[in-house]
């Protein structure tokens, strides 16, 4: 089964880490992400860029509004995703608690909805 870990963090942790920590904590997480393309786990991952560069879109009576920025106000923000496959969610759990920023802030799981066409 499908699974997405979505991936929130308060950007000030990273603002925080000297330019060596950074490195490091990247090293980390492309490490991780070769660890679960091993294991059969890895399906896709992407980081996003700051939420100052974020868009938030409505679509209300046919017409469409943006707003700069995020839906919600939040110290957090998604920071990205890794798509993974496994083989519940207590596996989910378990891989996703590995996540390195995980130690920083919180990864939330949820499984894919498989539409099928009719």
């Amino acid at each position: 089964m499908k699974y997405l870990c979505l991936v929130y963090f308060d950007g000030t942790v990273l603002d925080k880490m000297s330019e060596t920590e950074k490195i490091a904590f990247d090293n980390e997480s492309l490490a991780y992400d070769e660890e679960l393309q091993r294991s059969g786990h890895f399906i896709a991952a992407e980081a996003l860029e700051s939420v100052k560069s974020a868009v938030t879109v409505r679509m209300r009576n046919g017409k469409i509004s943006t707003t700069d920025g995020p839906f919600t106000e939040t110290k957090e923000q998604l920071g990205g995703f890794i798509l993974i496959e496994a083989r519940d969610l207590n596996d989910a759990i378990q891989v996703a608690a590995k996540i390195p920023l995980a130690r920083f802030g919180s990864i939330e799981v949820r499984p894919i909805w498989e539409l099928e066409k009719k």
